[in-house]
């Protein structure tokens, strides 16, 4: 799979992607925007979901939690086969490079570790669209949880990148994202999770190149 035009990322700098200032300037994107937006969302959607059409608690817990467990399989396959679509034409390796090959090579511009809020609420209200076309009423519930499920992987993607090796439970998210990045970038697709690199058969391979991430130490050092 290629995604990236450079062989060895670039720790500093933010490379250009469009010529328009206008759409340059959308895609950067500081990480605080989407996490207040996304939050406000869901908790909008759980408030009419319970004041507005009655469900109860642990109706709308399950809904919650369904939707939350949903985000986990998209954020898999969209990370997997459309940020790492195959280059097999020059308009795929554009298309390729500025959705998530950019991030690759310069994987330390914390200003694009987010989707840009405006392209991110549209997708948001299309899901809506979809979701309250086959769930009916249960999109309140279901799509807050996938909302937040969204927003808590953006939490943990740029905490990857920005903040070091915790010493802790956590660790082994950073540990699969460093290996992602620097040896197997055909494996280790998940982000918040390995849940589906478990079930797909894509975790990393055991060998000497798949080292863990020294404690203490950022997985771009």
């Amino acid at each position: 799979m290629e995604s990236t035009k450079l062989k060895r990322p670039k720790h500093k700098g933010s490379p250009k992607l469009f010529d328009n200032p206008i759409l340059e300037k959308l895609t950067h994107t500081h990480i605080s925007l989407p996490l207040i937006i996304f939050g406000l969302i869901a908790t909008a959607l759980i408030y009419y979901g319970v004041i507005e059409k009655g469900f109860e608690a642990p109706m709308m817990i399950g809904l919650f939690a369904a939707g939350l467990f949903f985000f986990t399989f998209v954020e898999y396959i969209m990370h997997r086969y459309l940020y790492h679509i195959p280059a097999t034409s020059e308009r795929k390796k554009k298309i390729s490079y500025t959705m998530h090959g950019v991030h690759h090579d310069y994987p330390k511009d914390k200003s694009r570790l987010a989707m840009p809020p405006v392209l991110s609420l549209i997708i948001a209200t299309i899901l809506f669209i979809i979701y309250r076309a086959v769930l009916g009423d249960y999109v309140f519930g279901f799509l807050a949880g996938f909302l937040i499920g969204y927003a808590g992987y953006l939490a943990v993607h740029y905490s990857v990148h920005a903040f070091k090796v915790p010493n802790n439970f956590l660790k082994v998210l950073w540990q699969h994202h460093s290996i992602h990045h620097y040896r197997e970038p055909d494996r280790a697709f998940g982000v918040s999770s390995p849940l589906w690199d478990h079930i797909f058969r894509t975790m990393p391979r055991k060998t000497a190149a798949s080292r863990k991430t020294a404690v203490g130490k950022s997985i771009d050092d």
